[in-house]
């Protein structure tokens, strides 16, 4: 069996590191909603209901939760505003700009791969 690319052969300690890495990220941005969240956080800072209404399926608990673990992991920021009724507004870090391009590239793939999959339903 020929080798997927023609890249040279890593060696197994580099492998295990490297698996280590992929798993230490994935820990951190599990789950279908960490990644969209932050992406749409990027775009421009976002209220509660609005998050909602942009990550549309995603249950008030399930945000909060999203929410309140990406604050811990320092991607997002939550700022209270003393008004009546009180203003909460959530935006990304500094921190979190360290995902655009994984977050560019994964929204290229993303639509390269819907694409295929339209393409190969039509066959």
């Amino acid at each position: 069996m020929e080798p997927i690319s023609r890249e040279p052969v890593i060696s197994r300690e580099e492998c295990t590191a490297s698996v280590r890495h992929i798993r230490d990220a994935l820990y951190v941005l599990n789950g279908k909603w960490k990644l969209p969240l932050i992406f749409s956080l990027t775009e421009s800072s976002k209220r509660f209901g609005e998050l909602q209404r942009v990550l549309d399926g995603i249950t008030p608990k399930v945000l909060v939760k999203e929410l309140k673990e990406l604050e811990l992991n320092g991607f997002v920021l939550r700022k209270v505003y003393p008004t009546t009724p009180v203003t909460v507004i959530y935006e990304v870090t500094p921190y979190a700009g360290t995902l655009h391009n994984v977050l560019n590239e994964l929204k290229e793939w993303g639509y390269k791969h819907r694409e295929k999959i339209k393409s190969d339903m039509r066959k």
